[in-house]
């Protein structure tokens, strides 16, 4: 017996943090921010945030330091690695 649907799925449009978050989340994997130095992660992202920041112009400067935060926290795993992680590994 099949079961039988309830309401059809509602799609939801992503708002310009959700959008933001995911593209930092993606900048952070693909630029190998994980494995660089605490000094060039705080560099990296200045650079970055100012990026979004253009790119997303009706963020709030509160929305900002969330992300920040959100990739700050991101960069730091809750187990320490003990095997360098990467191309080169």
């Amino acid at each position: 017996m099949a079961k039988k649907r309830g309401e059809p799925r509602k799609y939801t449009i992503p708002t310009s943090f959700e959008q933001a978050r995911d593209e930092l989340f993606s900048h952070i994997l693909r630029c190998g921010v994980l494995e660089a130095t605490p000094e060039h992660q705080k560099e990296w992202f200045d650079d970055t945030l100012l990026y979004l920041a253009d790119r997303f112009t009706d963020l709030t400067e509160t929305e900002l330091n969330e992300l920040r935060v959100l990739g700050e926290r991101y960069c730091r795993p809750v187990v320490a690695r003990t095997t360098p992680v990467g191309a080169n590994a």
